[in-house]
């Protein structure tokens, strides 16, 4: 949920913060969005592409989330049924066009 005040952008990062323990910079604007629902409520969902900075053991949700970190490839497979399936293959597109300016 996007706090009153907050940006998209803003939001992105404290939910990478708050439930993953991830610091870090997004890459370009939003990849994307998927809808759910959830509490009786249907939710947009803007997807951002996260460069990693800083990764924390401490961090708000730690005691009831798993951090774990996967390929593309392996994402892929693990959300095969998710709506955000598709926004992986934006992802691996920003990434290789990030990776060749640098």
């Amino acid at each position: 949920m996007v706090d009153p005040g907050d940006t998209h952008e803003e939001t992105a990062l404290n939910e990478a913060w708050e439930e993953a323990g991830l610091k870090g910079r997004l890459i370009g604007e939003a990849l994307g969005t998927f809808e759910y629902e959830k509490w009786n409520h249907d939710l947009v969902v803007a997807v951002y592409l996260m460069e990693v900075t800083e990764e924390y053991d401490d961090y708000e949700e730690a005691h009831f989330r798993d951090r774990t970190w996967w390929s593309l490839t392996e994402a892929a497979t693990k959300l095969a049924k998710h709506p955000v399936l598709p926004l992986l293959e934006d992802a691996r597109a920003r990434l290789e066009k990030t990776h060749r300016r640098t």
